[in-house]
């Protein structure tokens, strides 16, 4: 004879979670690759190549460390701008910059793991002006407003491209009021929908990466090999597009980012955005997910999901 409780148990169907929609699983592990790649970088930036290698050999395991001295698995301010920015939209239903701007202001008055120089003197600015769009500077053509655009690709995701265009200027221009900043990261918005849609890699390399290089020949990436990006846009572009369109995994093109150097926790963020788009969740290893720390994995998943839905694309 079982106990009544055994019985119930016993004959209790299972419940499995159903599986999410193609794009939803691609927009969480664009969040997710976002968070590793950050967290995977972090570990040696400002390094140069040969240092990594002396090192590491291939640094490929989350450990944390690094000039930050961070936890294994402790993200920078590539992915808690992103959070604060996802936070902002979510609040107000939209992209909005003097949202941004207040947003971005709270997590500076946290005391923030690290935070740009760009970033920093605009902010203060807003402090004082109350005016959520920095003037425009050919001085501020930093990664900056780039490593934080994923909640914009995934809160207008399937909306007409004014719209898109509109809204990466609206969070990008708190901090980075350049052009060649604006012109990255519309780009990058615009991969991650493709990707997010289902659009292959060639094409995405042909219409968006081409037409980038086609109006900003700076961007061009299939010369020489860049190693020890700096925090330039124009390095960061160029390092993970190389990563992302010679490698055909999420891992590899991490592991191939990162070792280049330099900037490495934002390349290593922008192309986990990317690459994490591109394959999808499934694709990313295990071990990565499992040491990333785990409220920051919990926030990105929860604004994956709330950031697409708003969009109204899922």
């Amino acid at each position: 004879m079982f106990w009544t409780g055994e019985l119930i148990a016993r004959n209790a169907p299972v419940r499995r979670r159903a599986a999410r929609p193609p794009r939803v699983e691609r927009a969480l592990a664009a969040y997710l690759g976002l968070a590793i790649g950050d967290a995977l970088g972090a570990t040696v930036e400002f390094m140069t190549p040969q240092e990594i290698r002396t090192q590491y050999g291939v640094h490929d395991e989350i450990r944390g460390g690094g000039w930050l001295r961070l936890k294994a698995g402790q993200v920078t301010d590539d992915t808690t701008m992103s959070l604060a920015l996802g936070d902002a939209i979510l609040g107000v239903g939209r992209v909005d910059a003097l949202a941004a701007a207040h947003a971005f202001d709270a997590w500076m008055r946290g005391k923030p793991v690290d935070i740009g120089n760009t970033v920093r003197r605009n902010l203060i600015a807003f402090r004082r002006s109350g005016d959520p769009q920095a003037p425009a500077s050919e001085h501020d053509a930093g990664n900056g407003a780039a490593m934080r655009i994923l909640p914009v690709a995934l809160a207008t995701c399937g909306q007409p491209p004014e719209t898109v265009i509109s809204a990466c200027r609206a969070q990008a221009h708190v901090t980075h009021h350049n052009t060649v900043s604006d012109a990255a990261c519309e780009t990058l918005v615009f991969m991650v929908q493709d990707f997010l849609l289902g659009g292959d890699a060639l094409t995405v390399e042909r219409e968006r990466a081409g037409r980038l290089v086609g109006d900003f020949p700076v961007f061009t990436w299939d010369r020489k090999p860049v190693e020890n990006p700096s925090g330039y846009i124009v390095d960061t572009i160029q390092a993970v597009f190389q990563s992302l369109f010679a490698t055909e995994c999420f891992e590899d093109c991490l592991i191939d980012v990162v070792n280049r150097g330099g900037d490495a926790d934002t390349t290593g963020a922008i192309a986990g955005m990317l690459a994490g788009a591109r394959y999808g969740l499934a694709d990313i290893p295990k071990r990565w997910l499992r040491n990333l720390d785990e409220t920051t994995r919990a926030r990105c998943e929860k604004q994956a999901e709330a950031l697409l839905q708003l969009s109204g694309s899922c």
